[in-house]
């Protein structure tokens, strides 16, 4: 409770008196017992630089690599060229890829991402409904 006059502070830095007695306390350990200056808290911590997983990962995927789209040349990530491979399968009826798709566009409609291709029985149905027309009227246009 508080008795609604401020606490006497000293005037240093981290709540340590300038000069004086040092009071040890709650947040306020011996100083054999502080962290020492210019060491780490955690010494067989994980080593300056070192990467995890997740940045490796980001690293290769935003990686920029040469593709020919269209006769000409471009630089996409690594990302980008997965995903437009993705697109050119489900264009070509791979309901697989094309519920891959959905369901990241769905995922990132929705602000969150979507990894697993798991669907429902309708929707599988819907897909393959859709794959087998986009094809059948591609083939068609061909034909003549």
């Amino acid at each position: 409770m508080s008795t609604g006059k401020p606490r006497p502070r000293s005037s240093s830095h981290h709540g340590m008196p300038k000069r004086g007695v040092y009071e040890v306390g709650y947040g306020r350990p011996p100083a054999a017992h502080q962290f020492k200056k210019g060491r780490s808290g955690n010494p067989r911590g994980r080593p300056k630089g070192a990467k995890n997983e997740a940045t490796v990962l980001r690293d290769l995927l935003n990686r920029k690599i040469d593709v020919r789209q269209g006769g000409r040349a471009r630089k996409i990530t690594i990302f980008e060229a997965i995903l437009l491979r993705f697109t050119e399968d489900a264009l070509k009826g791979n309901t697989k890829s094309a519920t891959f798709l959905f369901n990241r566009y769905a995922g990132t409609a929705a602000g969150e991402s979507q990894s697993d291709g798991d669907i429902s029985a309708d929707d599988r149905e819907v897909l393959e409904a859709f794959a087998r027309q986009f094809v059948s009227h591609r083939h068609r246009r061909k034909t003549p």
